[in-house]
């Protein structure tokens, strides 16, 4: 069973507001991420929520998904990485991490990651684009324990580097596995991506 880490922890700062609140196609950001994750063959969504604890929880009191809070989300990403390792339930053999500032995650991808991951003999499986790494990622969850002790300055790319030959990259023609939503500008581009995609397929539910 493989589950998704969403990490929604941080302040936001750069945006000068709470960018997962910020509307989204109908729904705020991180309801559109949810709602993109909950649509792929993942077993569960857990959201890590911090800086805006109340405001999160309450856009997603109507979603099907697991919350965990990182009361040390100041301590940056791998903290909540961490908090959410925490909290997910021990039957999930693999691990999807996906940025709550991610909106242009695409939930085909997401099952081409699972698929990798169930047939290859690889621990660790990455989208690339032109040969740069990007979002979401997966890994076993028999690395859990390392996460949780090691890394402390490096984060992820401590495990990345500690098993470089447990890697599988999975190339991808698209570069929004590279984006994420930081400044205002961030935002009005991923709307334009948003009416974009909805043009191009007006009789699918909202991308």
């Amino acid at each position: 069973m493989v589950g998704a880490i969403v990490l929604a922890a941080g302040e936001s700062t750069r945006m000068g507001t709470q960018k997962l609140l910020l509307p989204f196609g109908g729904v705020t950001v991180i309801e559109h991420i949810v709602n993109r994750l909950l649509a792929t063959a993942l077993e569960g969504v857990l959201v890590v929520t911090g800086k805006d604890r109340e405001g999160v929880s309450q856009a997603l009191q109507s979603h099907p998904v697991l919350l965990a809070h990182n009361e040390d989300y100041r301590d940056g990403m791998l903290s909540s990485v961490r908090a959410g390792l925490r909290a997910t339930p021990k039957n999930w053999s693999a691990i999807l991490v996906a940025l709550g500032d991610h909106p242009s995650v695409d939930p085909h991808l997401v099952d081409d990651l699972i698929q990798e991951f169930s047939k290859r003999e690889k621990g660790i499986i990455v989208p690339a684009h032109k040969g740069r790494r990007g979002h979401p990622l997966l890994f076993a969850s028999q690395y859990r324990d390392e996460i949780l002790n090691n890394y402390d300055n490096v984060g992820l790319r401590g495990l990345f580097q500690a098993h470089a030959d447990d890697i599988a990259v999975l190339e991808t023609g698209s570069p929004l596995v590279l984006s994420d939503m930081d400044y205002p500008e961030d935002y009005q581009r991923e709307l334009a991506a948003l009416v974009s995609r909805n043009e191009r397929n007006p009789d699918s539910p909202p991308q």
